[in-house]
């Protein structure tokens, strides 16, 4: 094998199964460089005083980062850890360990491409090649039965156009050993308090109900895929996992398949898939449409009402505050855990939308903060269609908030304006 050196850029893609620019950069060199950057411009604060990332996500980043360090020491290397700008980190350490090609996964939203853009710059005056794979859909865009700007906006045609025409691919083989430069400095993940956050946060993060790391996401998967007791209203838990990429979205797909033949009910296997395609969607939406995701009018022009003291009133909304025993109930859930099952965000989300008659922006940057399972497509697009100004026309129909109330508190009353 040509004596060559690959550094793996590590994102949101934090496991060794089915994972392309790890396998690749193994067969392809002499030895690869894994890192990971903890980027000081995701725990900023956002222009609604909201942080990028809350305190929860980020002790279930620390976990996943190093989890996937253990994982990759097991088989003979090791993850470089670093706080600070990757385009300015990954030179660097791509000059000491004399890197020949840079691999990372290839990101949607602008503030990521925006960053990949800076590192590709940064690497193309060293005479670096930035290689850019696509890793985080279920179905692969060059799969795709259209080009991305001729994707269908309707997600109901995206999806029976892409099911007929496409077809999934099979996973990758998980490696069993790699090799790293001897001597490789793998340096110190950064503790909470060197993110930004108090002391009071590190202690409710000390509580953080969700394990990190991909041996956890597999063996829940599996636990869940052979849950017959569970209903179709039942959560996997799954999604904090697909969010860091601890778990991939085709793994998750085959074994629900899989499982199909086995003991999972036909009906949750195709709920499951749903909302892997779903996702996909909103990744592709973002990909064709950018940051129209992020602008108050969305995709029609035309958002919902806003109250003149939406500030005051998103206050009480984010403090669990209301006054409504449900909402209220489901912000403290969120704020404590970092996680709800989406019949509580639609409802909550809905409240704050129509009811408070706040920019939806505000609550999309809350939950941004606060969600462990959070990316940025599959938040705004979702806020989007709820505030009606989203990509499918079709999902931006107004919510039944009666009916579904009723359906998951039918012992409740709803209370309205």
């Amino acid at each position: 094998m040509e004596e060559r050196t690959i550094l793996v850029w590590f994102r949101n893609d934090l496991r060794i199964h089915d994972n392309e620019i790890l396998l690749r950069a193994i067969e392809r060199s002499h030895q690869i460089v894994p890192v990971y950057c903890f980027d000081p411009r995701h725990f900023a604060k956002t222009k609604y005083g909201t942080r990028k990332t809350g305190v929860l996500r980020a002790a279930f980043l620390r976990e996943n980062v190093l989890a996937l360090r253990q994982t990759l020491q097991q088989l003979g290397g090791d993850l470089i850890v670093n706080y600070g700008h990757p385009e300015e980190l990954l030179p660097q350490i791509a000059e000491k360990y004399q890197v020949d090609e840079v691999y990372h996964h290839r990101e949607v939203a602008y503030e990521e491409t925006y960053i990949s853009g800076l590192v590709e710059e940064a690497l193309w005056k060293m005479q670096i090649n930035l290689r850019h794979f696509i890793g985080h859909t279920l179905y692969h865009k060059e799969d795709l039965p259209f080009p991305i700007r001729d994707i269908p906006n309707a997600f109901s045609v995206f999806k029976k156009k892409t099911e007929r025409e496409s077809s999934i691919r099979p996973q990758l083989d998980t490696p069993k050993a790699l090799r790293i430069p001897e001597g490789m400095d793998a340096g110190k993940v950064p503790g909470l308090a060197e993110l930004g956050f108090g002391s009071e946060e590190i202690v409710q993060a000390s509580n953080l109900e969700f394990r990190g790391g991909e041996a956890v996401a597999l063996k829940q998967m599996q636990a869940f895929l052979r849950d017959q007791s569970s209903t179709l209203e039942d959560y996997s838990q799954l999604s904090p996992y697909i969010a860091v990429g601890a778990l991939s979205p085709n793994t998750l797909y085959h074994a629900t398949k899989e499982a199909e033949n086995t003991t999972l009910d036909k009906k949750r296997g195709e709920q499951i898939i749903l909302k892997l395609l779903w996702r996909d969607y909103y990744r592709f939406m973002f990909k064709k449409h950018g940051n129209r995701f992020f602008r108050l009018t969305g995709l029609t022009g035309t958002p919902p009402e806003i109250a003149a003291n939406d500030d005051k009133r998103f206050d009480l909304w984010k403090c669990a505050n209301t006054g409504n025993p449900i909402v209220d109930r489901s912000i403290q859930q969120l704020n404590d855990t970092g996680y709800l099952p989406y019949y509580q965000r639609v409802i909550v989300a809905w409240y704050l939308i129509y009811e408070l008659k706040v920019n939806w922006l505000k609550g999309a940057a809350w939950f941004e903060e606060k969600l462990i399972d959070y990316g940025p497509a599959n938040n705004y697009g979702n806020w989007a269609h709820l505030a009606g100004v989203g990509s499918s026309l079709k999902d931006n129909k107004p919510v039944d908030i009666k009916k579904l109330t009723a359906q998951f508190y039918p012992k409740e009353v709803m209370e309205f304006e």
